[in-house]
């Protein structure tokens, strides 16, 4: 059996996972920890990684969690990483993305949770029954602010240009915060959305049995 650690989307914790099945493979998560002051990437993932406590691990992330799981693959050995509704380098990111972090516009307007934008972002996260409403909704009530301000400008200014040759994308093809057409996905899930880990958890599962 074989170690595999999990880490969610932005905000989020390992419920975001309850509904995939890993098999018989024993399954870890980590946690977001709060950065630090002026903490970067590096030292972020450096403390990350030092919950990995197994050689030669499988790495599998959502969204954002991807993202740190790739920074994570450049400091230790891992046998692959699984990426979901994820980008695995920034030429796959929305433009609005980028130019945001060109412009750093999320510096000059930090990015707060309001209630009469939820509709909109439920949409984009592809979120289609009330226990998928509740949960975002519970994430969004919860998130710790400097988390928030630190995880939205560290994703905006992501500029990995690297890939394992151990890495595996599943992605859905109607993922509205990672649009499809700007990815080279290794596997597609038919109208998945963002949140598809919950909703398509089937479907996903079938592809992570292959995999594994």
């Amino acid at each position: 059996m074989k170690h595999i650690y999990c880490i969610s989307g932005f905000g989020a914790d390992e419920r975001l996972f309850s509904h995939l099945n890993f098999g018989d493979n024993y399954v870890h998560f980590i946690q977001w920890k709060i950065p630090l002051p002026k903490e970067t990437m590096v030292d972020y993932v450096a403390r990350m990684a030092e919950e990995i406590v197994h050689p030669n691990p499988i790495l599998a992330g959502i969204s954002f969690g991807g993202m740190v799981s790739i920074e994570i693959a450049k400091t230790i050995s891992i046998e692959k990483i699984i990426l979901i509704s994820s980008v695995k380098n920034f030429h796959e990111m929305p433009l609005y993305m980028r130019l945001t972090g060109k412009s750093k516009i999320n510096k000059i307007f930090p990015l707060k949770p309001y209630s009469f934008l939820e509709p909109i972002e439920n949409y984009n996260l592809g979120i289609t029954n009330e226990e998928e409403k509740s949960l975002a909704n519970e994430y969004r009530k919860n998130i710790n602010p400097i988390y928030l301000d630190w995880s939205i400008n560290e994703i905006v200014n992501w500029k990995n240009d690297w890939r394992p040759e151990n890495l595996l994308h599943i992605h859905g093809s109607n993922d509205h915060i990672f649009p499809l057409k700007k990815i080279k996905a290794d596997y597609v899930i038919p109208d998945g959305g963002h949140f598809m880990v919950m909703n398509k958890a089937d479907e996903v599962s079938q592809i992570l049995k292959e995999i594994l």
